[in-house]
């Protein structure tokens, strides 16, 4: 029998890994050290690196987030966990003014080896202020890189590779991928150098770009598509502040159409930023302009009915690959009763 890895696993591995191999990191989270240890993420922190460099915070997020800046700037790596990327809001400041810029101010002669892991997701009628997927706010910000891990395979080795970077790092983690699973021996090197933009599925015909939950509705359409005859090349965004544009380039220039399926709303969009690229390199190619999906310009309902449609989901992919592609897909994959689960299996985190 092969032994079998979660996303909560390989993160929890790749921060006791980080904090083995810097042994002046520090890792901060409300909740960090409880029962729950955030979700499972940092169990076993507390036993092996002891209260002075795990440590719990209070409900602060605009001082905490400030005592982690200065403790990264005085030469410290630090980690810190915020729950919810809803309730970070209130250090924006923190992170646009200081912790952005303080590397360019003062000429490259600083650095601020910070990440900042935020959980996103939906579900249970979270509405709008506990859902929000911000990626294309952050990924806005010069100086700050963002990751937005989608598979159990590597999300060990983004989270790795972020916090030994040198440069501070939004790490958002959606809910629904925690107990995600991968087997174990084809769980990449936690310390290999990841790749910015992947392709995780291989085809001829279409261009399929995602990242988090997302995903793993694209997927679920390109193997739909694929009963259809057409072959589906699937990329992750890994890192949208620093996306390889090459390997976009070289996928669209093979199939001739593109669709991005953001995690975002679509307007003003890291999609956005796809598809623009993507016709301003890639326009001799295109057979079709490239399609955006994503969330409407209005925040989530609370309602279980009104959330219905919010969301799109891998018969959403179909329906625009058909409708603006010209190609007939005969099957659809209905909706899920239950759609603000990922599955009947799921229990949490809330």
């Amino acid at each position: 029998m092969q032994n079998k890895s979660t996303f909560t696993e390989q993160i929890n591995a790749a921060q006791h890994l980080a904090m083995q191999k810097d042994t002046s990191m520090l890792a901060m989270g409300l909740g960090i050290n409880d029962p729950k240890a955030i979700f499972n993420t940092t169990a076993g922190l507390t036993k092996a690196f002891g209260e002075e460099r795990v440590l719990d915070i209070p409900t602060s997020e605009n001082a905490m987030t400030g005592v982690g800046i200065g403790a990264a700037i005085a030469g410290s790596r630090v980690l810190m966990t915020h729950q919810r990327v809803d309730f970070f809001l209130l250090a924006m400041d923190q992170l646009v003014n200081n912790a952005a810029k303080w590397h360019y101010m003062f000429n490259g002669t600083m650095n601020v080896p910070l990440t900042i892991r935020l959980i996103i997701g939906r579900g249970w009628g979270q509405g709008p202020t506990h859902q929000q997927s911000l990626q294309s706010w952050f990924t806005h910000i010069p100086g700050l890189k963002v990751v937005v891990p989608s598979l159990a395979d590597n999300v060990g080795q983004l989270l790795y590779s972020a916090i030994m970077d040198n440069n501070p790092t939004i790490f958002l983690e959606h809910r629904w991928l925690h107990n995600q699973q991968c087997i174990s021996d084809k769980c990449v090197d936690i310390t290999a150098k990841p790749a910015n933009t992947r392709v995780v599925r291989k085809g001829k015909n279409l261009t399929l770009i995602s990242n988090s939950y997302m995903l793993l509705e694209v997927l679920k359409a390109a193997d739909e598509l694929q009963k259809s005859g057409v072959s589906c090349d699937v990329l992750d965004l890994c890192n949208p502040s620093h996306i390889d544009w090459q390997v976009i380039y070289e996928s669209v220039g093979k199939t001739g159409l593109c669709l991005i399926a953001d995690m975002g709303h679509v307007d003003f969009s890291v999609s956005s930023e796809v598809s623009a690229k993507v016709t301003e390199n890639c326009f001799k190619h295109l057979l079709f302009p490239p399609v955006r999906l994503g969330l409407p310009r209005y925040p989530e309902p609370t309602s279980f009915a009104l959330t219905k449609d919010y969301y799109p989901t891998a018969d959403d992919v179909l329906n625009s690959v058909s409708k603006h592609f010209d190609i007939n897909i005969p099957n659809r994959i209905p909706k899920p009763e239950l759609h603000d689960i990922p599955g009947d299996w799921f229990k949490g985190p809330f």
